[in-house]
């Protein structure tokens, strides 16, 4: 098994999906042992960093990458297995970003909400981040997850490392934690993929706009299916299936994850599609990525518990999850 390690120095981070040329040229099957920067490039430190001061916002989101995967042909399917995510500083930061969030919107007649910054402290041994205001503090459990996982898009196509759409990207979904796995479809020559944005935690929706954003060390298995492309982001860990969809407005992005859902129940077990959208109704959870995204992203998920076995991709994530163990 082939492992590659990579800790970009500042002027090898990706800001974009499509258009860089990648940092490493990797086999299927290839473990990689990486380290990401935080969404804010590790600007904000204090609760004195202010965004409007710090940040040049043309670099958020810095990406680890792209990875160029050999055999990787547009419509095929590439397979990302999130083996760990350790939190790499024992802080993280959060902020408030004038018109920027769910609760907030440039086109009103109100004034930005202020801004102002939070630092989470992270207690290894507890297993916690601490939330810490004038009224209140409280340890919180720790719940590492990447809010950026994605492939270059169709073409010559350039996305802001911001942006989640088809291709995946910006979809800040708890479920892109260690166990899972992602599928994503392949549209250029080598998948040209990349990772970043850790969160030590975020709720559901992303109300603000920001998680405890942190540095993280990421472990993953790639490996590539031939064919079978998703139409949208797909994530399989042991109880679940989800699929991600992003657009604006939020009920477009939520019609994305069911469709696709009913896509992949029909290749899970046979159904035609009015079968699996009749079943669909009845299972269906539809939790929330973000609303504050440029484009929002929903999740459609069903429990496997409700389901027959089935061999999704292959078995491919039984087959990564096994791999996995060894590694931990």
């Amino acid at each position: 098994m082939d492992v590659v390690e990579f800790r970009p120095t500042p002027d090898q981070y990706a800001w974009t999906f499509g258009g860089v040329a990648p940092s490493h040229r990797i086999r299927p099957g290839t473990v990689l042992r990486l380290w990401t920067e935080d969404a804010f490039s590790g600007r904000l430190q204090r609760t004195t960093d202010m965004p409007s001061q710090v940040l040049d916002m043309t670099q958020v989101n810095p990406q680890t990458g792209p990875f160029h995967v050999e055999g990787a042909q547009p419509g095929d399917t590439l397979a990302i297995h999130i083996v760990d995510l350790t939190p790499a500083r024992d802080w993280a930061a959060s902020t408030t970003i004038p018109f920027f969030g769910a609760l907030t919107h440039p086109y009103t007649l109100h004034e930005p909400l202020p801004e102002r910054t939070w630092i989470y402290q992270l207690d290894r041994a507890a297993g916690t981040v601490r939330f810490e205001s004038a009224a209140l503090t409280l340890d919180l459990p720790l719940e590492p997850m990447l809010g950026t996982v994605g492939v270059a898009p169709p073409g010559r196509e350039v996305r802001s490392s911001l942006v989640p759409d088809t291709f995946g990207g910006n979809m800040d979904t708890p479920e892109m934690k260690p166990g899972t796995t992602c599928y994503l479809g392949v549209n250029v020559e080598g998948a040209l993929f990349s990772v970043g944005d850790g969160h030590y935690r975020q709720g559901e929706g992303e109300s603000c706009g920001t998680a405890v954003e942190g540095a993280m060390d990421v472990t993953l298995i790639v490996e590539l299916i031939k064919g079978g492309a998703p139409a949208w982001p797909r994530l399989e860990h042991d109880d679940h299936y989800a699929v991600v969809g992003s657009a604006r407005p939020l009920e477009d992005a939520w019609r994305a994850s069911q469709v696709g859902m009913v896509a992949w129940l029909g290749d899970l077990y046979g159904l035609d599609r009015l079968d699996a959208y009749q079943l669909l109704t009845q299972v269906a959870l539809s939790p929330l990525a973000n609303v504050c995204d440029t484009n929002y992203s929903a999740l459609t998920k069903i429990s496997k518990h409700l389901l027959p076995a089935a061999d999704a991709h292959g078995g491919m994530h039984a087959h990564l999850r096994s791999l996995a163990k060894g590694l931990i």
